[in-house]
């Protein structure tokens, strides 16, 4: 063996396979070359090995999240953090604090702060006024609340068509409240705000990806490649390494040029690459617009994104058909149904096709993940960062008791055989991979111990959650050589103060992280 570049020891290595666990890796040319003991270890060094003993700390895989949303989510966080108000009050307080000269910027909002009133923007306006242009992202990041004055400076007076399941909430008069559900309509406003400057920006993803890096993750699942991603990761890429790798899945809508989306697969670079396309089958539960076998408590949630359903499995066919991966948002019950059918219809491939949040679904569906190799995509903390155990939050009152209590079934799809790959949604909810493990395990947010747990019966173990983030995660993305520690393997690698199996959770969630590596090289160290 040539001399290594890196050797790292630690107490406890997770190899994530069977056989003797080792305590010190070699890596060189970005990959491992060696695994043994710290005394094989003195054999790997040459002149310029860096050498590095952890000591008790436990070195793992490198952790992936399987859902982010890094270029829209530096768009998406502009403005005053809002995700901590929980009622009106706190909402107008924040709001009159932050107003400035020009327009007033949000993001974060949970629906449940309007306590089961329908959301409109009377309480912004008994914050600011009717003549302060405010916009405001919807936690969910599918929805926005406007003023009047922004309603009015984007021309809107009255209900909008759309080519999906998009629309501008009225009253009963064909006014609007200001609610905006969906891509489509959130876009007439936010398509006028003033721009940021493309530094700004890139500065803005660095310090994202570096923040990512320092929680331990050495990967993640770009759910977006619009507007300049292209020019962003070419121009940090042209600077140095990126800290994080990225595989990116450019959204398609009703109506979009699907030769195009085939074109994007060329698309890489050192540390990222194009390789899927992200649908969207329906929106969310919150909004309305989820899709469901029955209507919700409101009488909402009863249709498809795409105004005729057949028109996804065409375009998701067509993209299959030239070796796309296909990667399905999918809410309710009847969507997830509807893209499983699809799905069984397409060619099997290398990457797997995946569904990602699966937030309500009956028995039926469960199996069938693992008999079409379907990966299931979800977000731990969706469910406990949203939902209460009570069942007394928006999203679960809007689907009742039935639908609540089937709900976020992550246990029952591992144990019926299903791929499952775990992530944040980033920035739906915060990307830190120690506090979605440990709420994996807790059906909690990690911290929160007299906080009940949300059908516990759905906890994962120690050992799952962290397959969800490397071995399940290596799988989805049809990469043998990523996802568990072995010679060939890449040497991405994340390093924690305590293990990740055997700590308690709520502690793993606030320990510290020494080290992560990518492709062999310290992409974060404390």
């Amino acid at each position: 063996m040539t001399s290594a570049d890196l050797i790292l020891m630690a107490d406890r290595i997770h190899t994530m396979g069977s056989g003797p666990q080792p305590t010190a890796l070699a890596v060189a040319g970005g990959r491992i070359v060696a695994a043994g003991d710290r005394a094989a270890a003195r054999d790997w060094r040459g002149p310029h090995t860096e050498v590095l003993d952890l000591g008790a700390a436990t070195i793992t895989p490198g952790l992936v999240d399987g859902h982010a949303h890094p270029v829209m989510g530096i768009g998406l966080t502009r403005g005053v953090d809002l995700s901590g108000v929980r009622t009106l009050s706190d909402l107008k307080l924040v709001l009159r604090a932050a107003r400035g000269s020009g327009w007033l910027e949000g993001w974060g909002l949970d629906p449940n702060a309007f306590g089961g009133a329908p959301v409109t923007s009377a309480p912004v306006v008994e914050a600011v006024g009717p003549d302060v242009p405010v916009f405001l992202r919807m936690f969910d990041a599918h929805s926005a609340l406007v003023s009047p004055r922004a309603l009015e400076v984007a021309g809107i007076t009255g209900p909008r068509s759309f080519g999906s399941g998009a629309s501008v909430v009225c009253d009963g008069e064909g006014r609007p409240t200001g609610h905006l559900l969906e891509l489509e309509a959130v876009e007439l406003v936010r398509g006028i705000l003033p721009g940021d400057a493309f530094a700004d920006r890139c500065a803005r993803l660095r310090e994202l990806m570096a923040r990512m890096a320092a929680c331990g993750l050495t990967g993640a699942n770009a759910m977006d490649f619009e507007e300049d991603s292209l020019d962003l990761f070419r121009a940090l890429e042209a600077d140095g390494e990126l800290p994080v790798r990225w595989r990116c899945a450019p959204f398609v809508m009703p109506g979009a040029a699907l030769p195009e989306v085939v074109e994007k697969q060329r698309l890489r670079g050192r540390r990222w690459q194009v390789e899927g396309a992200k649908f969207m089958i329906d929106g969310t539960v919150d909004g309305g617009t989820a899709w469901l076998d029955e209507p919700d408590t409101h009488g909402e949630s009863t249709a498809c994104f795409w105004p005729d359903p057949a028109e996804y499995a065409a375009a998701a066919g067509y993209l299959a058909g030239h070796g796309v991966p296909i990667v399905t948002h999918a809410i309710g019950d009847a969507g997830i149904r509807y893209v499983l059918d699809t799905f069984a219809a397409l060619p099997r491939m290398r990457v797997p096709h995946r569904i990602e949040h699966l937030e309500t679904m009956p028995c039926d569906l469960i199996g069938r993940f693992a008999q079409l190799d379907v990966t299931a995509s979800m977000q731990p903390t969706h469910c406990t960062h949203y939902t209460r155990a009570d069942h007394s939050d928006n999203w679960s009152r809007r689907l009742g008791k039935l639908r609540a209590d089937r709900a976020f079934r992550a246990r029952d799809l591992r144990e019926n055989g299903a791929r499952l790959a775990l992530g944040s949604d980033w920035p739906i909810a915060p990307f830190d991979p120690r506090g979605i493990l440990a709420a994996a395990r807790l059906r909690r947010p990690a911290g929160s111990p007299t906080t009940p747990p949300v059908l516990p019966e759905q906890a994962l173990t120690a050992r799952m959650a962290l397959e969800g983030y490397t071995t399940q995660a290596a799988a989805a993305a049809g990469q043998p050589d990523a996802g568990r520690i072995g010679v060939g393997c890449r040497a991405d690698l994340s390093v924690f103060e305590l293990d990740p199996l055997t700590a308690d959770p709520d502690e793993f969630a606030e320990s510290a992280v020494p080290l992560t590596v990518v492709a062999g090289t310290v992409a974060h160290r404390a």
